[in-house]
């Protein structure tokens, strides 16, 4: 594997200042891309699967925190509250309370449930400066969110796709997860103080890891502190674990903001709050990918897709012709002309561009590009829109085959 912070940098994806401050990196052009690839497919897998998207403020008043639990559990981990007309507001850590006041804006019946609120969306939590490193351990998170609530008897089900949809992801981004851990509470007062609720989330996501076939391991002391979670761990280059996904369930909070929905009985009822995960935080996602692909992202997540190299300048003008083909697709291609060193060394520069296209003088007259894949392949020379096509369906399907059977 290959270490993201030096990588990163060496391909101009992220960066630092310290005017900014230490754990809040700021992207690069090609660096946002990825991110950008990734914020839209982590969205349309969460539409085709019944979410609805919400944007929420990522300031909140101290008294919806000390509502939630956060001010009590959890403001070790939070930004001191700001002075804003006579009342104190706070740099969100976590987006669940927000979502529970969207849900609670509400009526609600029980044909409507489950109601699937996703979000991807800033929070910001204290760490120590001694832990923040690259895009692992930042300040400033854009969180893949979403909460769930539904029936009791719903919910079961409901964290088990979402464990499906995790499991889809990390195969379209070309990622490993390392180990599932069921996070259990541990020792003093961090924790919910309510032993049934404990027990009863606990039971029900060993329901959802046993019906989903998955081996995990259980850990004290790694639950959050309203209920246990279930835990996607990954490993980076240095060999060290941590969370990118996770799945909830969520007995505390619907108590705590008096959620509720309208039964078939007619009667008020108390919904169950799942909270899932898929991609983590954006800046992890991207951090492990990084590592895992050493900048060779899936095509459909490169910064550049398509490289076109002219051999001379007398095919400069078809090689910009054909970028301008590429970008009218939805493309993100560009030209390295000879102006940027040999032949060879542009082709060696461009090494982590999926798709190379050489233009020389029997190619600009045929309308053909001869093309390299990243893989080392040389499919031969092929019509330019044969070539587009290609790419395109490669992007739009996220295959991981460059160049599959025709």
């Amino acid at each position: 594997m290959y270490d993201h912070r030096r990588l990163g940098r060496e391909l101009e994806l992220f960066d630092t200042d310290p005017l900014m401050g230490a754990g809040l990196p700021y992207w690069l052009p090609d660096g946002a891309i990825v991110r950008h690839a990734l914020e839209e497919y982590i969205r349309e897998q969460e539409r085709a699967a019944g979410y609805r998207h919400v944007y929420s403020p990522v300031l909140g008043k101290r008294e919806l925190y000390e509502l939630s639990g956060h001010w009590s559990h959890y403001s070790d981990d939070m930004f001191p509250p700001m002075e804003l007309g006579g009342e104190q507001v706070v740099l969100r850590p976590s987006l669940c309370p927000h979502h529970a006041l969207i849900y609670r804006s509400r009526s609600h019946s029980y044909r409507e449930l489950p109601l699937r609120i996703a979000e991807l969306g800033g929070m910001y939590r204290s760490e120590p400066s001694g832990v923040l490193g690259g895009l692992t351990r930042v300040r400033s998170i854009q969180l893949n969110d979403a909460h769930i609530f539904c029936t009791l008897e719903q919910a079961v089900e409901e964290a088990r796709g979402a464990l499906e949809l995790i499991g889809r992801a990390y195969a379209d981004l070309g990622i490993r997860a390392s180990r599932y851990r069921l996070s259990l509470p541990g020792e003093g007062g961090k924790y919910v103080a309510d032993p049934a609720l404990w027990k009863r989330a606990t039971r029900l996501l060993e329901e959802v890891l046993a019906g989903a076939g998955v081996e995990y391991e259980a850990a004290a002391g790694e639950a959050a502190f309203y209920g246990p979670k279930i835990d996607v761990q990954v490993v980076d280059s240095a060999g060290r674990e941590a969370t990118l996904s996770t799945v909830q369930i969520d007995f505390h909070q619907p108590e705590r903001f008096d959620l509720h929905y309208i039964g078939a009985d007619g009667a008020k009822h108390r919904p169950v709050m799942v909270h899932r995960s898929i991609i983590g935080s954006v800046e992890r996602a991207v951090a492990q990918m990084i590592e895992e692909h050493g900048g060779a992202f899936p095509a459909w997540a490169a910064p550049v897709q398509l490289v076109v190299l002219p051999v001379s300048e007398a095919q400069e003008e078809r090689a910009y012709e054909v970028v301008r083909r590429a970008l009218a697709r939805g493309l993100r291609a560009d030209v390295a002309g000879p102006e940027q060193g040999t032949l060879g060394a542009r082709i060696r520069a461009a090494r982590l561009v999926p798709y190379q296209a050489v233009i020389g003088e029997r190619e600009a007259e045929g309308d053909l590009v001869a093309v390299r894949l990243r893989d080392g392949r040389r499919p031969g020379a092929v019509p330019v829109e044969r070539l587009l096509e290609r790419i395109g369906v490669c992007a739009e399907t996220r295959g991981a085959e460059l160049w599959a059977a025709a």
